[in-house]
This record gives C-alpha cells, sequence and structure tokens, in this order.
C-alpha cells in the first residue's frame, strides 16, 4: 500500500487536481541523450526490451530527469507476436518487421507460452515497482488487438493498413480467431504485469483511426473490452487507459463500450468534445507532439490551451502521441514546469 498518494492513480480513481499530474507516450526515448547511451550499450532493441537491467534503467531516466507523477514501462507493443514466434527484428530506418501472416497460419497460433517468453518483462516491472519514488505510479501496457494485428498481418506498418483491412473483409473467421486470441493473450499479459506492480495498464489501439464505424466497432472496441472485462474479473480493481488514436466521433461512447477507466485522446481531438467526453469519466492527453520540437510560445498556448479546457475536471496531462526523436529535452522541462506552475 503506498503511503504517499499517486496522483495518477487518484485521477483514474475520478478525481480532479489541479495542476493535473503528467507522463508523456514514449517519455524513454531517443530524445534523451541517456537513452542512447544505453541503447548503444545493450545491442538490439529487442535486448533493450527483454534485459531487465537495461529495460530499467531507461524507464528510470526521465523520471530522475523530470520527476514525471508516472513511469511507463519500456517495452513495445510487438513483444506479443514476438512471442507468438513470428520472427520480429527491428532494422533501423525501416522500423519493426517480422514475417507476414498467411490465413492458413492463423490457426496454428499458440498463446500457452506467451508469458514464460515475457517473464523478464514482467521482471522489470517488478523491480521498478521497487526503484520507483513512492509517490511515482507505475504504468504497464500492451497493444491492441487490432493494432497488434495489423503488424502481423502485414509483416511491417503501412500507411493505411490495407492488408489487415482486406484479410478481415476476405477471411473474417480466421481474423475473429485473431483478434480473440490476441485478446486473451494481451489480458493475461496485463494481470501479469499488474500482480507485479504495477498501478494501471494502458491499452494502445494506435490504428484505430483508419477504420470505418462498423469496424472500429468489430475490429477496435469488442477486443478492447473483451480485455478489459477479463482483466476486472480477475483484478476487480484494476485501472485500465485505452487510447484509440485518430477515433474522433467514435470516441463518443468508447469509454462506455469497452469498460474503461480513462481514455486517451491524441491531439486532433476538438477540447470542446474532450470536455463532454470528461463528463464521464478522467481523460487524457492531448497536446501535439510537435509543440514539444517547436517549444517556446507554441508550446506554452497548446498547454494553456489544455489546462484551461479540460483542467477543472479528471486529466491526466500528456501528448496526442509519443514523443518525437526531434524533441528538445529543454522543451520537456518547460512543458513540465508550465504545467505545474500553473495557477487555478
Amino acid at each position: 500500500m503506498s503511503l504517499k498518494p499517486r496522483k495518477v492513480v487518484q485521477v483514474l480513481e475520478g478525481q480532479t487536481i489541479y495542476p493535473p499530474p503528467l507522463w508523456l507516450m514514449r517519455q524513454a526515448g531517443r530524445y534523451l541523450p541517456e537513452y542512447r547511451q544505453t541503447r548503444a550499450i545493450a545491442g538490439s532493441f529487442l535486448d533493450l526490451c527483454y534485459t531487465p537491467d537495461f529495460a530499467v534503467e531507461v524507464t528510470l531516466q526521465p523520471i530522475r530527469r523530470y520527476g514525471f507523477d508516472a513511469a511507463i514501462l519500456f517495452s513495445d507493443i510487438l513483444v506479443i507476436p514476438d512471442a507468438l514466434h513470428r520472427n520480429v527484428r527491428f532494422t533501423e530506418g525501416l522500423g519493426p518487421q517480422m514475417d507476414p501472416l498467411a490465413v492458413e497460419e492463423v490457426g496454428a497460433l499458440k498463446g500457452e507460452e506467451t508469458l514464460s517468453h515475457l517473464a523478464p518483462v514482467i521482471e522489470t516491472v517488478r523491480r521498478l515497482r521497487d526503484e520507483l519514488p513512492e509517490e511515482t505510479a507505475l504504468l504497464g501496457f500492451c497493444g491492441a488487438p487490432w493494432t497488434v494485428a495489423t503488424y502481423m498481418i502485414a509483416g511491417k506498418g503501412t500507411p493505411d493498413q490495407a492488408p489487415a483491412r482486406l484479410f478481415a473483409y476476405q477471411h473474417p473467421r480466421e481474423f475473429g480467431f485473431l483478434l480473440d486470441l490476441l485478446a486473451d493473450i494481451s489480458a493475461d499479459y496485463l494481470v501479469a504485469q499488474i500482480d507485479a506492480g504495477a498501478d494501471a495498464v494502458q491499452i494502445f489501439d494506435s490504428w484505430a483511426g483508419i477504420l470505418g464505424e462498423q469496424e472500429f466497432a468489430e475490429f477496435a472496441v469488442k477486443p478492447v473490452a473483451r480485455m478489459v472485462a477479463s482483466v476486472k474479473a480477475r483484478r476487480p480493481g484494476a485501472k485500465i487507459i485505452a487510447f484509440a488514436k485518430g477515433a474522433g466521433l467514435l470516441l463518443k461512447d468508447y469509454r462506455q463500450k469497452t469498460g474503461a477507466d480513462a481514455i486517451g485522446l491524441d491531439w486532433t481531438v476538438p477540447l470542446a468534445f474532450a470536455r463532454e467526453l470528461q463528463k464521464d469519466g478522467p481523460v487524457q492527453g492531448n497536446l501535439d507532439p510537435v509543440r514539444v520540437v517547436a517549444g517556446g510560445k507554441s508550446l506554452e498556448d497548446g498547454i494553456d490551451h489544455i489546462l484551461q479546457e479540460l483542467g477543472n475536471g479528471p486529466l491526466i496531462f500528456n501528448l496526442g502521441h509519443g514523443i518525437t526523436p526531434q524533441a528538445n529535452p529543454e522543451h520537456v522541462t518547460a512543458l513540465v514546469n508550465r504545467v505545474r506552475g500553473s495557477i487555478a
């Protein structure tokens, strides 16, 4: 039991705190020189993810530098397909790649060994909880089934995820099996993270925004709802943030249909709409990451606008997507100071 309140957890319980707690998606990463040094020593990106000494270190680096209110486990959403033996690799300049999933391979996918494969990640969570400041929340995460499936089917990221959409239309039974499998494996993974000490978990649906209304309901909402129900059935007190990037107006009832405690908002979500969503519970977001690159008045104006519009309700301040490698670390310092120095 935490002796000091963890503000992120308090907001996830529905409280309004001002100034709001903050953390940044991809807060541990290439924009930090200390990360680049650790990354060079670690070797491959997956070695970095699967070696607790390295993963703990890079998770803690932004906490030491900025004192964020939450640390998020350093890992990757593609450790799940890696655990399913899809030959995941990260190639400089090309991004993540893996063996494309053929329709006849879907039925042979087995999830029984997933958690044993991911044991080093769970060990990282356990060690982080021991090493983090008492007041700092620890967040676990995973990818949403739709987003993970898009990479598995194409074998890489694509601009519009047409390979996965075509697969879903042509092979609905196999695609449904894949989404259910990923949902069940991912729920087990989140429960393991919670048991290891995560205060809350986030589900990243980074490619939700390219889906139509019907597809969003079937491919994004339904699998995440399955995950949330599974996690909460086993860990009733679990706090879950669901981030469906680019979903726009489809976010209107996303919280209610998935059962998530909080919803993450990308930077394209109008703040007037965000206020409506906030009436139903906590929201997280939604500063444009490019403002952090720009710095100066554009950064200050973006921060102030969010605080003015959303600061009177339950808010976790964050970016609308991950911080970019081009971000100046000093601009992040300015962001933290601006948020925390605000006067209600």
